[in-house]
């Protein structure tokens, strides 16, 4: 890695956590120069499918915090 890039990469992980993310996020969209609509229009109907669910109240939301927890142990358990 030359050192621009490590300068760069030095700074960017100084930064909070949704500017690292949004960076992440242009960099490997930047990676994929083909897109395919049929996967987008796919994804695009999966979200709003779950946004439906959450919406007519036929789904629980779980604070993170609750879900980290239950990962963390399941963790152990299979470990």
């Amino acid at each position: 890695m030359n050192t621009a890039v490590e300068s760069i990469l030095v700074q960017a992980m100084q930064m909070p956590a949704q500017d690292r993310a949004a960076i992440a996020e242009r960099l490997t969209s930047s990676l994929d120069t083909e897109t395919d609509w049929d996967v987008e229009i796919a994804w695009q109907q999966e979200v709003q499918r779950c946004v439906d669910e959450v919406e007519r109240g036929e789904v629980v939301c779980l604070p993170w915090e609750q879900v980290l927890q239950r990962l963390r142990k399941n963790s152990r358990a299979t470990n």
